[in-house]
């Protein structure tokens, strides 16, 4: 049970806890002279035994019932104190210490040697440290338990007076996040050419008592251009970065010197080579900002002509590996050989040539190595905006676009599939169909349907990673065994049906024509250069009418998509929340894979998604509102008040914003019992 804390005495406990710098109480003792090793270990959350703790705090220490409240105990202010069963999985309190600059570098140097709890010290969640000759307000969250313990984050906001921006520049949402964006590359490019990412002992070749951390982290940015929480401008004009410092110590004895190093140098020195707008090229800066606004204008514009995405001429779209997102050097420009749409980019006045794939169903055909993966591949990430020379700039896709493959092994529950499947052995039903371990067809039927559920107008579909007997079987297999013992409809005649109810379908096919006869464009890819072949390609469907493609057109309506609602209390992870990669997030006692996401492209996002999680006891406290509904008002909570919303005073610099079908995706694939319950 988690204790409801007073906000009176929260705020009399945190005054009572912030000592005013340069006057200890009288009662005060240092951290080294008190604490014994071993009190803390990795992973501590403060509080205890030793009389560090019941000078700070009165008491009997934490769980002890003391006298004195506990920084948000419910007594009421002024009463007695009454002692409250103590919440072991709730984080302590984060201190609110304050100054000026001066105050936080002395006390900084009065904790040099000290036992490293008392780092605590330096905690400012809302008072902050000012820096009136650097222009800055400094925030520093939670301190690190141990040397071991993950790094501390901090906040810092430099005043628009002093970053110096141009109104211009941020002068929108699209704009705001663009700026935010080159500010982290400028502050992570930063970091590594002046070392500053480096801690000691960082080597592993440090002893367990040698100097250990010192390093600054800031999020990694990727070739992609979201909307993060590392560096954000705000509307005022201030700059927000949020990173982490790992607090320096030996063996654990703080080294105070260090830190000042740290403090009064090195980020003061960060700050002004990343986020002052003189110190940066003006040209890149602007170049930047409205490269990525025209990107959003010619997305925005996909809609207005008709169509779900746009490919120019001369885009770049092989990548350096699986592993690096980079374009591959040496790489022939693709090239549109019959142009059907040129675009003026608003800001730049660049005149871009290329195909705009129109709404329908479109198949991208060709021969192996010649492009066709390539070219969804970078379809599939289309609804992201990209850096300044990625070669995917404007090479554009609908934002609600969702990648759709086959994922044998993940977790279904509560989903109709019975547009796809229906009949199985046994008599068992589709409508409401829940396994622990689906196959490549009820897995990829199972894709569709929640795409369909969350609002989805486009899929993105390559056979390479399809179940072959989920999209289509020929006129020999539909001879030998009968339709009755056959649960499966093939997609091939499901998708002219959902496309005359607004759902666009852009397919890479290379081993079955059948398609042919329902596509409204078919497009060859011949060494990365693309032709319009629909001309051709249904003169050849023409002269095969008998096919199973041709029977495809004059199938049955698709059928009905029926809601579901999340059940909150299923997704409860009992504090045990890890990301351990961008595809996979230990909750609770399961792991979630994420791997079939192809559209995540960055851990941060992932980070995003394991916060959203948590946030469904809220969101869905009953089981009456549909995923769909819980999602668009989280979205617009997002909207509103950023990704903060997620981590609300913890200074978190590692999240970047995930769209909702991939929130939903990671909600429906995870292994809980009783997670979801349909809408009837």
């Amino acid at each position: 049970m988690r204790i409801v804390y007073h906000p009176s005495v929260a705020k009399a406990a945190n005054s009572q806890h912030t000592a005013t710098l340069g006057r200890r109480p009288n009662n005060y003792k240092s951290a080294s002279s008190i604490m014994r090793r071993g009190t803390f270990g990795r992973g501590a959350r403060g509080g205890g035994r030793g009389d560090y703790y019941k000078n700070k705090f009165g008491g009997g220490g934490r769980g002890r019932g003391g006298t004195s409240p506990r920084p948000g105990d419910s007594t009421p202010s002024g009463s007695a104190s009454i002692p409250q069963a103590y919440d072991p999985n709730a984080p302590r309190p984060i201190g609110d210490n304050g100054g000026t600059h001066k105050d936080f570098i002395d006390l900084l140097r009065s904790l040099d040697q000290k036992q490293y709890p008392a780092y605590r010290d330096i905690e400012s969640c809302t008072k902050g440290w000012i820096n009136d000759m650097e222009g800055y307000k400094l925030f520093i969250g939670r301190a690190q338990s141990d040397p071991y313990a993950k790094p501390t984050r901090c906040r810092v906001i430099v005043a628009n007076e002093t970053a110096k921006f141009p109104p211009v520049s941020y002068q929108n949402k699209v704009r705001s996040v663009a700026l935010g964006d080159y500010l982290n590359r400028m502050f992570f490019q930063c970091c590594k050419q002046m070392g500053a990412d480096v801690g000691a002992g960082m080597d592993g070749q440090g002893s367990w008592s040698g100097p250990k951390g010192g390093d600054i982290e800031i999020s990694k940015p990727t070739q992609h251009v979201i909307e993060q929480s590392a560096v954000r401008v705000l509307q005022n004009g201030d700059v927000c970065a949020q990173f982490t410092i790992n607090l320096p110590a030996r063996g654990r004895s703080i080294l105070g010197h260090k830190a000042v190093q740290i403090f009064d140098q090195t980020l003061p020195q960060l700050i002004q080579k990343a986020l002052i707008y003189e110190a940066l090229d003006s040209n890149a800066v602007t170049r930047h900002v409205l490269n990525v606004e025209d990107q959003e204008w010619i997305r925005a514009n996909l809609e207005i002509r008709g169509l779900v995405a746009f490919v120019p001429d001369g885009a770049i779209l092989p990548r350096k590996s699986g592993a690096d997102d980079q374009p591959m050097e040496d790489t022939p420009e693709s090239k549109v050989i019959l142009y059907v749409l040129v675009l003026i980019c608003r800001n730049m006045g660049k005149t871009l040539a290329g195909i705009g794939i129109r709404k329908g169903i479109t198949l991208i055909v060709g021969g192996g190595f010649h492009g066709k993966s390539t070219l969804l591949s970078a379809l599939q990430v289309g609804m992201y905006n990209k850096i300044p020379g990625d070669g995917r700039e404007f090479c554009v896709c609908s934002p609600n676009a969702v990648k759709i493959r086959a994922e044998d092994g993940r977790n279904v529950s509560e989903v109709n599939i019975s547009p796809f499947i229906s009949n199985l052995p046994f008599g068992k039903g589709t409508e409401c169909f829940s396994t622990k371990d689906s196959s490549g067809s009820t897995s990829q039927a199972t894709n569709i349907m929640e795409a369909l559920e969350m609002g989805a107008k486009t899929l993105l579909i390559d056979e390479d990673t399809c179940a072959s007997n989920f999209m289509v079987r020929d006129d020999k297999m539909m001879s030998l065994v009968h339709k009755d013992k056959e649960p499966i409809t093939p997609f091939l005649y499901k998708a002219k049906t959902l496309s005359k109810q607004g759902i666009s379908i852009i397919l890479v096919a290379g081993s079955c024509g059948d398609f042919f006869d329902i596509a409204d464009t078919t497009l060859l890819m011949d060494c990365y250069s693309c032709h319009d072949v629909t001309v051709r390609a249904k003169q050849i469907a023409a002269a095969n009418a008998a096919n199973a493609g041709a029977l495809a057109k004059f199938k049955a309506p698709f059928g009905s998509v029926t809601p579901r609602c999340p059940v909150g209390e299923a997704f409860k992870p009992n504090n045990k929340v890890s990301v351990r990669s961008k595809s996979v997030i230990a909750y609770g006692d399961v792991e979630l894979d994420l791997s079939g996401l192809e559209q995540l492209v960055s851990r941060e996002q992932t980070n995003s998604i394991s916060l959203a999680l948590q946030r469904l006891a809220t969101l869905a406290p009953g089981s009456k509102a549909t995923i769909f509904q819980i999602l668009t008002h989280l979205n617009e909570i997002l909207d509103r008040e950023g990704l903060d919303a997620l981590t609300s005073g913890q200074f978190d610099g590692s999240l970047a914003r995930p769209r909702v079908f991939e929130i939903a995706a990671a909600i429906n694939r995870l292994r809980v019992d009783g997670s979801f319950v349909q809408l009837r």
